[in-house]
Order: C-alpha cells, then sequence, then structure tokens
C-alpha cells in the first residue's frame, strides 16, 4: 500500500467511470423500453457482464496484443490500410452504435413501437443482453489498454487493475438506477444520450480506421481526440440543463 500504489488505484477507478458513461447511457436507453420493474435488474446484469467482460480481457492480455497484428493487408492507388482484429471490432462496433442509435431516435421521434406484439418479453430481454455484452465487448478496449498503460511498471499491477475495474463498476450500479430515473422522466435527454452514442459511434469507425493506418485518396484518416468529443457532450448537457431549469420556471 505505498502512495504510488494508492494514487495510480484511485486515479484508475475515476478514469474507469468516466470511460463507463458511454456504457450506461447506452445500457439506461435500452433499459427504458422494458417495464420499470425489470429496469433496475437489466442495468445491474448489463453492468456485471461490463465488469466480468473487462476482467476476462485482462487475464488474457496476451490475446489482446494478439489482435493488434495485421490480419489483412489492402494496398490500392487510392486506398491503403493494414486490417486487424482489433480495428475490426472497433468498426463492427461503431457501425452499430450508428444503426441503433438512428433507429431509437427514429423510433421516439415517429411514435413507433418499439417492440414487436409477437415478440415475448424473454426473448426481448434476451435480445437486449446480448447487445450489452457486444457493446461491452468494443467500450471494454478503451478501458482495458488505459488501465495497462496506467500500471505499466507499478508493483500488482494486475490486481490493481481488477479492484479499480471491480469498484468502478459498483459506483455505476449506485449511480446507474438515478441515471436511469432522470433519462426516463427528460425524453430530451434520451435524445441527447442517442446523439452522444452517434458520437461515440463515429468517433469509434474513426479509431478503427486510425489503427489499421488507413489513407483514402492519399490521405491519412486520424482519430478524433477524446477530450474533443467529452467537451462537445458536456457542453450539450450544460446547454440542456439550463433550457430545463427555463422550462420549469
Amino acid at each position: 500500500m505505498t502512495p504510488d500504489v494508492i494514487i495510480a488505484f484511485l486515479t484508475l477507478t475515476f478514469l474507469e467511470v468516466v470511460l463507463g458513461i458511454d456504457n450506461i447511457i447506452f445500457i439506461s436507453i435500452l433499459a427504458s423500453k422494458f417495464p420499470e420493474k425489470n429496469q433496475k435488474k437489466l442495468m445491474q446484469t448489463g453492468l456485471a457482464l461490463a465488469m466480468i467482460m473487462r476482467i476476462l480481457l485482462l487475464l488474457g492480455i496476451n490475446w489482446l496484443i494478439h489482435i493488434q497484428t495485421v490480419i489483412i493487408s489492402i494496398d490500392r492507388s487510392w486506398f491503403n490500410s493494414q486490417i486487424t482484429l482489433q480495428s475490426l471490432i472497433l468498426l463492427v462496433g461503431g457501425l452499430f452504435l450508428l444503426y441503433k442509435s438512428t433507429h431509437e431516435i427514429y423510433q421516439k421521434v415517429e411514435t413507433v413501437e418499439a417492440l414487436q406484439a409477437d415478440a415475448s418479453p424473454q426473448s426481448s430481454v434476451f435480445k437486449a443482453l446480448i447487445q450489452i455484452v457486444l457493446i461491452d465487448l468494443v467500450f471494454s478496449f478503451d478501458s482495458i489498454l488505459t488501465a495497462v498503460g496506467m500500471t505499466n511498471g507499478i508493483p500488482f499491477a494486475l490486481w490493481i487493475m481488477i479492484g479499480a475495474i471491480v469498484l468502478s463498476i459498483l459506483i455505476m450500479i449506485g449511480f446507474a438506477g438515478p441515471i436511469n430515473q432522470f433519462i426516463n422522466n427528460h425524453p430530451s435527454i434520451q435524445i441527447l444520450g442517442l446523439s452522444f452514442l452517434l458520437l461515440i459511434g463515429f468517433m469509434l469507425i474513426t479509431e478503427a480506421a486510425h489503427l489499421s493506418n488507413t489513407s483514402l485518396f492519399g490521405s491519412t484518416i486520424g482519430s478524433i481526440p477524446k477530450g474533443y468529443l467529452y467537451f462537445a457532450i458536456a457542453f450539450s448537457l450544460g446547454v440542456e440543463m439550463i433550457n430545463m431549469k427555463l422550462r420549469k420556471r
């Protein structure tokens, strides 16, 4: 329990919570389509699956290194790319977020029923859990790579990372209920959250292109700094909070 270990643990826990906000938004929006009595259980299950996914990725750190090797190389006059399994996972995750967010916005704006009449609650919950697991896998890469980079060279690094992940998920589970209730009570926040997911999906696609060293017509595609994304999210949320206060008055 040296000062370096304690600082690394607390800092990593804080970063895990920050990086998990997009995960909470996605799970909250999925859970809002179910009866209120099932929402809390679905959110807790989704976050627990996120914790298990991240711990498994930590234990399989050699696999994480392996998926960064090039599996497909494309060299054309107008398109070049060194595709890895990691970039493919990020690309699929980004496309899924773009599709899911656009579909949810369309349903809410056009008042289309979210669930088909013949779909049973069990199958709907199962589909929601499958979507949560898939998006957990995508969101976990940032979390794990950040954890590995921060604890490099620190004693007991693996246990620090696992402890920080468990504590951050417990904190998120504690706040998930109020966040879900707040989103349900304010439809404009739901649309704003879905818009955030659109931004994150686009960021994942550009990140996939960056990791695979993709160039299009001679121009290299770079990654979008996450600080820009978080600033845009915080700014939009701040403006919406002011609007909500004005509407109350």
